[in-house]
């Protein structure tokens, strides 16, 4: 069996619903707005396109990052809850 373990965006939503909300919409909903306003002003959609793909990649990494530290933290919480009991009985 691998030791990697794969936490889902739903995992995360259910733990830290406001955080995994605003690192992984925040970044996109900002992408879609430049991008809306690109169009309504007649900008060059280049730049407004090479901002929507750095936030997109900001969001992907920043997600993942977060996965990372939840998983960091429920790993510490095992390894706490093993030291606290040293004499089971269930061992």
């Amino acid at each position: 069996m691998s030791g990697r373990h794969s936490l889902s965006l739903v995992e995360l939503f259910r733990a830290t619903p406001a955080k995994t909300s605003l690192l992984a919409f925040g970044p996109l909903v900002l992408a879609l707005g430049q991008l809306g306003n690109s169009y309504a002003n007649n900008i060059s959609p280049a730049v407004s396109i090479g901002f929507a793909v750095v936030m997109v990649a900001f969001a992907v990494i920043a997600t993942r990052h977060h996965a990372a530290e939840h998983r960091l933290r429920r790993l510490e919480g095992e390894i706490d809850a093993d030291r606290e009991s040293p004499f089971d009985a269930t061992r």
